[in-house]
């Protein structure tokens, strides 16, 4: 994401697999067009949480030389640190607590319903959504969230979002407190009073039981009685933020 003249890159997974061990999951079918190796230098590195699908080793490890800044929850800096980033470039920071990156740019670390751990450790750090904001525009992440409260007190205190990205798959009825289905995300979207939507977690990863497109198919009906534009970008193609009349086409049908 390029904001306030930042280049800013978040929970970036750029492994075959999300877990531990390659056998625990997979990648869905298709081409991945990015590397670690082809990516320019990033101003600002956003982890929302330490789950291997948001915080992986290799990919950071290989992205050291290139990060100039990271803002995280509490504790996330642990694995950072561990791993061999420079101590001085993490913000680390609690809920409703914020980073300021310059004078265009400020950075909210907000609350979000899931929690964290890798391996056998459970809830040691914090997990979080952020807020971007610049002089001319709001933009959301929310990291990954259950539906709750939270979405409409977060709009409510920034006066809405111009662009919300979404966490939009990997649900399941027995994860309803941790994971949104695509009509929560829908409700949660329109409960941030945000004007444009971008849908994420989705595509990527085999951690659920249903397919690819399921997330989309059902955001997109869900959103059709909304407010809100839904973007829905093919990975790798852009989404100009202050274009009002971009659109996209139904690619995953």
């Amino acid at each position: 994401m390029q904001l306030a003249g930042k280049r800013i890159l978040i929970d970036p997974v750029l492994s075959s697999y999300a877990a531990p061990f390659s056998f625990l999951n997979k990648a869905f079918a298709g081409e991945y067009p990015w590397r670690a190796e082809s990516m320019p230098e990033i101003d600002l590195l956003i982890i929302s949480h330490d789950h291997y699908d948001h915080l992986d080793y290799a990919t950071i490890k290989a992205l050291l030389p290139k990060v100039k800044r990271v803002v995280t929850p509490l504790g996330v800096g642990s694995h950072l640190r561990y791993w061999g980033m420079n101590p001085e470039i993490i913000d680390e920071r609690d809920w409703n607590q914020s980073v300021h990156i310059s004078d265009a740019l400020t950075v909210h670390v907000l609350p979000a319903r899931h929690f964290s751990g890798r391996g056998i450790k459970r809830n040691q750090t914090l997990w979080g959504s952020f807020m971007f904001v610049t002089p001319e525009r709001k933009v959301y992440y929310s990291g990954d969230s259950g539906y709750g409260p939270h979405f409409k007190a977060i709009g409510e205190q920034f006066g809405g979002v111009d662009l919300a990205i979404m966490e939009n798959g990997q649900y399941d009825q027995d994860w309803k407190y941790i994971h949104m289905h695509p009509a929560e995300t829908a409700q949660a979207s329109a409960d941030l009073n945000a004007k444009a939507v971008v849908p994420g977690h989705n595509g990527r990863f085999v951690l659920a039981k249903h397919t690819w497109n399921d997330p989309l198919i059902q955001l997109a009906k869900a959103s059709k009685d909304k407010n809100y534009r839904l973007l829905t970008p093919e990975l790798g193609e852009p989404v100009r933020v202050s274009d009002t009349t971009q659109q996209f086409r139904e690619w995953w049908e």
